[in-house]
């Protein structure tokens, strides 16, 4: 494709979109070529103010349903690699967001680094992959688009060859050509082993060797060997809310996948370790625990008889590969040729390496361990151990109720735990948690839910005794509401020997309640204050030294619209921080954020840093959701990058004085609550009490369409319904994001703003409150990525024209006052005109989404009206991939 010289600057992308051209002109011949570049040129110099408005949809009619999918996957195609150009660039990044910047920063704030090693020392920061999948391309996508990323590294560092001999700018030809002529739909729908097998693929290419390369640098920052402080985490094979395929079947495929994953890892690594540490005793003496390995090796092999660390590892290597079989229940790609009895843990693993260490700094070879390759393996075996990423345990309380109803009218304790209220309910709770008696019977006959929920609760049971209890720590809670919530888990863990009664009680698995509606946040406080007064409770949460609580942003947001979630989590946040301290025990956040702002996406540094104060202490944990994980995590330059900023973000928002004084604070945050009850009632008359909304929004945006979409193993919706309180946040965020309205992400704040009279005070909050700046920031973005005029056509899809033309009013009327109003409070003449490169990026997109958005709800019109060539739903699944591509941060 030609380049787009008023629309970007950006040299990647002006290559990058030329090979693509070619390749277009190459494999679909000079025809399809024309008429793509037709539209691509006119669209584009329609947004650069050249052609007239009538031009909107240039030369779509006359594309052929053929024509219509090699266009719109070349549309696509560029969308990915200019998200892939940018990244490169840092337009989408996190910069500047490092661990030394952050030093530099608490430094100049007269923090030093023993302060900072003292927060680290009890520091806990996980990045959560979960399976909500916007990501709606298939791996095989990603996998070329990353080689074409590293084929990019190549060519900016001047190489003409690749390590194969190819020149690299052909190289780059043949990736862009295989994209080219990759299927980009899924077949099938995902299942839930095919989810574990995409995150394990991050992991695996990703994580593990990224981490200790991180670690290496933040040690040389600080001065001295940093703790393991962050670590990954997973709900996959473990979140089965909604999920009816994910069982205990899951959870063992996923741990058994996991360790092989992790151990192979580790021996490729020892392998090559092997290969390097050719230290003779006779050139240098070696130390007394290393020859002690060396002989406990069982290698005799006389050309290495002078060589103990090789042996050393021989007999480690051994070990370990005894150890995969025994975890993964089969031989490693590479078995030893040496018996070894299988490790324990990883602690024994990680202490045989820790003595070829000493013996390499014994004999002055410190520069072999100092972030070397046995330096980068020790830290890896600490921060993955066997599991290589812990993973939660996820239900619905409902499906709690009903299961522990179920066991305890079978044990004869109670007829009607339902009927209860909730003082009962704990009292006969905490009554059964005392009792060593389970209330399970091999001769009793349980219903299908309840036999699954005590299969799965065994599995993550007899994984502890596996892999270690690092494997499993969390039960997270969805709809949580009430301390019998967080009791049922815990007696539901007792049934599986994961909570164990005495004096003190203990807990293997922490039950962690998720606060998800805007009503939960704000009884959260009531609810864990209560929790934590009892006694039991209070020895396993202060022996543990914290609680965790997760809020959730994507359902309070389709609860109560963003700012009233944004809001009402942070003000649910501070809230709960006394109650913790009073308690005596440390407050963990998790925080359940997706990909668009509607689900608490947008700069994840600056959102932690926007944290109330007191609520982070070096502890958190986050959901990575989706297409995120792609942008993130795709390759090692992202994800160091992004946890290098969610890292400095902890440190800072942990460790930086509080710059609002406690009456600006007051003033502020009276100025957010009237904001946000305007802002809470705007958006519940639209979406809950507005006769026919339901169908408007049905009928308006591709939801339908969407749930034909592979994209995941879960349904749309949590039941067969189609009510929206029933709808799961993904698609509803999702849905609006491909109509361009964007809802979930700005409306009803427009009319908040323009019904508070002092419009000062905001531009005050705007500048010096990081919550509201962050909050107005965010919004600017999705009001950038929105386009009424678009919106109004996928509105013609309404069928009835008055539910339409007064839906459709209400929405564009709060745009306009949404934009007119965040223009105000930020002092800008435009949207994003204080972010140039952010605005150049978006800019950039525009020309290439509309004519998709165009194409789409033509393929909609012809869907819905009952023709069947399969080519129109094969086009429409093809538009939302595509549209979701050029919008990246949508689900």
């Amino acid at each position: 494709m030609a380049s787009l010289p008023a629309i970007t600057n950006n040299p990647d992308i002006r290559f990058l979109g030329r090979v693509l051209g070619d390749v277009i002109r190459d494999y679909g011949g000079e025809a399809l070529f024309k008429r793509i570049e037709y539209i691509r040129s006119t669209s584009v110099d329609r947004h650069r103010g050249i052609a007239g408005a009538d031009a909107i949809d240039p030369g779509l009619d006359r594309l052929s349903l053929d024509e219509t999918l090699d266009f719109t996957r070349g549309f696509m195609l560029f969308s990915m690699l200019a998200n892939l150009a940018e990244d490169r660039q840092g337009v989408s990044s996190e910069q500047d967001a490092d661990v030394a910047h952050a030093l530099k920063k608490l430094q100049s704030d007269g923090i030093d680094r023993d302060t900072v090693m003292g927060l680290l020392g009890s520091s806990l920061i996980v990045p959560v992959l979960t399976a909500h999948p916007t990501e709606v391309r298939r791996k095989s996508m990603i996998d070329h688009k990353n080689r074409i990323a590293e084929l990019m590294a190549m060519r900016d560092a001047g190489e003409e060859e690749t390590p194969e001999g190819d020149r690299v700018d052909d190289a780059i030809l043949r990736q862009i050509a295989l994209l080219w002529q990759t299927r980009v739909l899924r077949n099938e729908r995902l299942f839930v082993t095919d989810e574990v097998e995409t995150a394990l693929s991050y992991l695996r290419d990703v994580f593990l060797p990224v981490l200790p390369a991180l670690y290496a640098r933040w040690d040389r920052a600080l001065g001295e060997r940093v703790p393991a402080f962050l670590k990954p985490g997973s709900w996959i094979g473990g979140d089965r809310d909604g999920n009816p395929f994910v069982t205990a079947d899951s959870l063992r495929y996923a741990m058994a996948r996991a360790a092989e994953t992790v151990i192979v890892f580790y021996l490729d690594a020892l392998h090559s370790l092997g290969a390097e540490l050719s230290i003779s005793t006779k050139q240098v003496p070696v130390d007394d625990g290393v020859l002690a390995l060396a002989e406990a090796s069982g290698d005799t092999a006389e050309s290495r008889e002078d060589e103990p660390y090789r042996r050393a590892i021989g007999g480690i290597y051994a070990r370990l590969s005894a150890t995969h079989e025994k975890l993964a229940g089969k031989k490693p790609p590479r078995p030893s040729q040496l018996t070894g009895e299988p490790y324990a843990d990883p602690a024994d693993l990680r202490a045989d390496l820790v003595t070829l260490a000493r013996g390499l700094s014994a004999n002055g070879s410190r520069s072999l361990t100092s972030g070397g390759a046995l330096g980068r393996l020790i830290r890896a075996v600490e921060t993955f151990g066997f599991h290589l990423a812990t993973l939660d345990m996820r239900q619905n309380s409902a499906v709690h109720e009903r299961v522990v109803a179920e066991l305890l009218k079978s044990a004869g304790v109670e007829a009607d735990y339902i009927a209860l209220d909730e003082a009962a309910r704990v009292t006969l709770l905490r009554r059964e948690l005392a009792s060593v008696r389970p209330l399970t019977s091999p001769y009793a006959e349980y219903s299908e839910e309840t036999r699954g929920e005590l299969d799965i609760l065994h599995a993550a049971a007899n994984a502890h005794a596996t892999y270690g209890r690092g494997c499993i720590t969390q039960y997270v809670i969805s709809m949580a509401t009430s301390v019998s919530d967080l009791l049922e888990v815990n007696l539901l863990l007792k049934e599986a020997g994961l909570y164990l009664p005495g004096d003190p009680p203990r807990a293997h698995v922490m039950a962690v309640p998720l606060f998800e509606t805007v009503a939960d946040l704000e009884a959260a406080p009531d609810v864990m204050r209560a929790y934590f007064n009892l006694p039991e409770i209070s020895a396993i949460a202060q022996a543990r030294g914290h609680q965790e609580v997760m809020i959730g942003y994507s359902d309070s947001n389709k609860d109560g619209g963003y700012l009233t979630s944004t809001w009402q989590l942070a003000r649910g946040s501070a809230a709960l921080a006394p109650v913790f301290d009073e308690a005596g025990i440390g407050i963990q956040l998790f925080h359940g954020r997706g990909g668009a702002v509607g689900r608490g996406g947008g700069s994840a540094f600056s959102a932690i840093k926007a944290q109330p104060p007191g609520t982070v202490n070096g502890r958190i944990r986050i959901t990575e959701q989706g297409e995120v994980i792609a942008a993130k995590y795709g390759t090692e330059a992202s994800a160091k990058t992004n946890l290098e900023a969610i890292t400095s973000a902890t440190l800072l928002a942990s460790l930086e004085p509080e710059r609002l004084s406690d009456a600006d604070y007051e003033r502020f945050a009276g100025a957010m609550d009237q904001l946000s009850d305007t802002a809470f009632g705007t958006y519940r008359e639209l979406v809950y009490n507005t006769d026919g909304f339901r169908q408007f929004f049905r009928q308006m945006t591709p939801i339908t369409e969407i749930s034909g979409l592979k994209i995941g193993s879960r349904p749309a919706s949590r039941k067969k319904s189609d009510a929206i309180e029933d709808l799961r946040a993904i698609p509803w965020v999702f849905s609006w994001a491909q109509a361009r309205v964007m809802l979930p992400g700005w409306y009803g704040v427009g009319q908040a703003i323009d019904r508070f009279e002092d419009k000062g005070l905001l531009r005050e909050m705007a500048e010096a409150w990081p919550l509201f700046t962050a909050t107005l920031e965010n919004m600017e973005m999705v009001l950038a990525k929105s386009d009424m005029g678009i919106a109004a056509r996928y509105a013609q899809l309404v069928e009835d024209d008055t539910t339409r033309d007064t839906i459709f009013g209400r929405i564009r009327d709060g745009w306009e006052l949404t934009q007119a109003g965040l223009l105000n409070v930020t002092r800008q003449t435009r949207l994003l005109e204080k972010h140039p490169a952010l605005e150049t990026s978006i800019r950039l997109r525009l020309p290439y989404i509309e004519p998709l958005n165009l194409l789409q709800i033509e393929l909609l019109k012809r869907h819905r009206a009952g023709e069947e060539d399969d080519r129109i739903g094969e086009g429409i699944l093809l538009s939302i991939n595509a549209i979701a591509t050029a919008l990246r941060n949508s689900g």
